[in-house]
């Protein structure tokens, strides 16, 4: 696999090697050893998967307490996939990384502890798989508005999104509670 930092150098863009031929491909998503020999989290003790339509926009989620490392990809569609350095004492404290993943492309993203993590559905549809480094906790999640002016994440929006309830009501950075 190929390990690739991004704008946010802790926030990793990692790329499989792919086998395939005329009966279709097979690469490893995941694998201790090779994760671990990359510097990255060997251990995750919880998988999600979620579907959304086109325009629909999930995030900026964090948990402050218990915080979670996520392991992003796409097995269905695109999405533009975004993660903000929420680590007060970090030189990057406020600053966005995002990429385009897609089944096609088969481009994970690795959003290490202390990182909001958000992404909008850039196709009809996209299912999106990720694993985390700990249990979610609803008691600690919070929000970061998803179009703080502060961050200024430049989303490929051609539309407003569609936003679940406690994102549109989420707070701004300067006033989040962030580690």
């Amino acid at each position: 696999m190929k390990v690739t930092p991004t704008a946010l150098p802790d926030v990793r863009l990692i790329e499989p090697r792919v086998f395939g031929d005329e009966r279709g491909f097979f690469f490893e998503s995941w694998n201790a050893r090779a994760f671990a020999a990359a510097g990255l989290p060997a251990t995750f003790v919880q998988d999600n998967h979620s579907r959304s339509a086109r325009g629909v926009l999930r995030g900026l989620h964090y948990q402050v307490e218990r915080p979670q490392g996520k392991l992003v990809r796409v097995i269905h569609g695109e999405i533009f996939d975004v993660a903000v350095d929420l680590r007060r004492e970090s030189p990057s404290f406020g600053r966005w990384a995002g990429e385009v993943l897609s089944a096609e492309n088969r481009r994970q993203l690795w959003i290490p502890e202390g990182f909001g993590h958000g992404f909008v559905v850039l196709s009809d549809s996209a299912e999106v798989l990720y694993k985390t480094t700990d249990y979610w906790y609803p008691e600690h999640e919070r929000s970061v508005l998803w179009n703080d002016p502060a961050i200024g994440i430049v989303w490929p929006l051609t539309q407003a999104p569609v936003l679940a309830p406690k994102d549109a009501l989420a707070k701004r950075l300067n006033e989040a509670q962030v580690y």
